[in-house]
């Protein structure tokens, strides 16, 4: 067996065997146990807030107190962090003893982090399926096309929907955006000799989230050649070009032209 197959494995089973799992992708939700935790249990929002700030903040070391309130509460002051902390812990370990350190939320002074060795986060996950695809790329497309396909499974949406205007949580969200993207235009390339109905599927998914993305038109252009269909490759060109000049004024790619050069010779 591979090291990225393992990795694949291990990714599958860390999420069933995960005591705490969370979905921050189309919405946000948390699961203790495997039971779903009702928004009631939160109490106040600022709790939430905090721990999708750690959920944003995951790869970075340890972040200090004062630099978390600052990015999330233009009035907040050391009782709502010390609230809103002690209102994850009780979510997250309701049963932990009171002199017992928090296990999913590391302290060290007075700088925090999400533990990611125990907590199941959903785009933790994601990124990890699409680095091994991009890994196993062309020299293994079984385990890329099963990479590609975990990732996109777990993909439910933008990225904390609630938070959109926050700017401590836009970094987070447009890297996953460029990483879906890359996700749905791989496999879509990966599959376009094997079904290129699926392709022409994958990479009109990349345009529901950005129709502007040249990449998913010449997939579509290739995979309506594959299935004999030529007026349709043409006419997927020309909605490119009508995109591209409404939102940017500007014309396709030299090498969205070449193909299309390429599919009127088919003629």
């Amino acid at each position: 067996m591979s090291d990225l197959q393992e990795k694949l494995d291990e990714l599958k089973l860390f999420k069933e065997n995960a005591i705490i799992r969370i979905q921050t992708l189309g919405q946000f939700r948390l699961w203790r146990n495997n039971l779903k935790i009702d928004s009631k249990e939160w109490g106040r929002d600022k709790t939430v807030q905090l721990l999708q700030y750690f959920i944003s903040n995951r790869n970075r070391h340890a972040l200090h107190k004062e630099k978390i309130m600052d990015h999330l509460w233009e009035d907040g002051d050391d009782r709502d962090f010390k609230v809103a902390l002690h209102g994850i812990n009780k979510v997250l370990e309701p049963n932990r003893a009171s002199r017992v350190e928090p296990k999913y939320i590391m302290r060290q002074g007075v700088t925090y982090q999400l533990n990611t060795e125990k907590v199941w986060v959903d785009v933790e996950a994601f990124e990890k399926y699409v680095i091994i695809g991009n890994k196993s790329f062309e020299t293994n497309n079984t385990i890329s096309k099963e990479a590609y396909k975990n990732a996109i499974e777990i993909y439910q949406g933008i990225y904390l929907p609630n938070r959109v205007y926050e700017d401590w949580s836009s970094e987070e969200r447009e890297k996953i955006q460029i990483l879906i993207l890359g996700a749905y235009i791989t496999l879509a390339e990966i599959l376009l000799d094997e079904k290129p109905i699926e392709s022409i599927r994958l990479a009109q998914s990349a345009l529901f989230i950005d129709a502007t993305w040249e990449d998913a038109y010449r997939i579509q252009m290739q995979a309506y050649i594959a299935k004999g269909n030529r007026p349709q490759a043409i006419k997927t060109y020309q909605k490119c070009v009508d995109v591209l000049d409404e939102e940017y004024g500007i014309d396709p790619l030299p090498e969205t032209k070449k193909l299309l050069r390429e599919i009127e010779e088919i003629g």
